[in-house]
């Protein structure tokens, strides 16, 4: 096995191709250049309603993504916990556009199957788009069921008495007959998928292989 330096200042092999792939979507990210204009204020995380749940605060997102630990962020829950209520990014003294970078890690995590070993969102995330390229509507009832068969069948079984409740309420549907012309909204969707994003006119300057504040000067 061939044996790997590390020098002060540079990242590991492994982190700096996270890193290439990381500024490579941030590229398609409106004034997504922002990021390197973080001045570690807090106001972020002071305005994030989900921060006391995350194990990483949106603030050491950005600090951590200048010490190179790009998968160190992946591995996290914060990145699957934000729930897109733009607080952070409106609020934000430099303008920096958080929400939407949350995204751009969302993608790098799926792309190089780095997930949180405690939470299952993104399988959540994987169901909820199948059943919706398949049926083109949603089941909430057989969501939940496939979701929960997908991560801890065992788990489910506490669900139970509700749902016994809620079906003799009639308040459980188990059918979903789908929408009519499926294979037009698939088609949307492949459509979508190849269509090109376009980049931002500035690009901004980093030195993929760098740590700190020499990674973004």
């Amino acid at each position: 096995m061939q044996r790997e330096y590390i020098f002060p200042g540079q990242l590991i092999q492994r982190e700096a191709e996270l890193k290439s792939q990381f500024l490579s979507h941030v590229e398609f990210v409106p004034e997504g250049e922002r990021i390197k204009q973080c001045i570690q204020c807090g106001t972020c995380t002071g305005s994030c309603p989900v921060s006391f749940a995350m194990d990483i605060t949106p603030r050491e997102i950005i600090a951590l993504f200048r010490a190179g630990e790009i998968q160190k962020i992946l591995n996290s829950e914060a990145i699957w916990l934000c729930v897109s209520c733009y607080s952070c990014q409106t609020r934000c003294p430099q303008q920096i556009r958080l929400t939407d970078i949350f995204y751009v890690l969302k993608q790098l995590a799926i792309q190089n199957k780095i997930f949180s070993k405690t939470i299952k969102v993104h399988q959540l995330r994987e169901t909820f788009l199948t059943m919706l390229n398949e049926y083109g509507r949603l089941n909430e009832t057989l969501l939940m069921i496939k979701f929960i068969l997908k991560t801890n069948p065992l788990k489910g079984i506490r669900f139970l008495p509700l749902a016994t409740k809620l079906m003799i309420k009639g308040r459980l549907s188990f059918r979903n007959k789908g929408i009519k012309n499926k294979e037009v909204l698939r088609s949307i969707i492949k459509k979508s998928k190849e269509i090109s994003l376009p980049v931002e006119k500035f690009k901004p300057s980093y030195k993929e292989d760098a740590v700190g504040y020499k990674a973004i000067s």
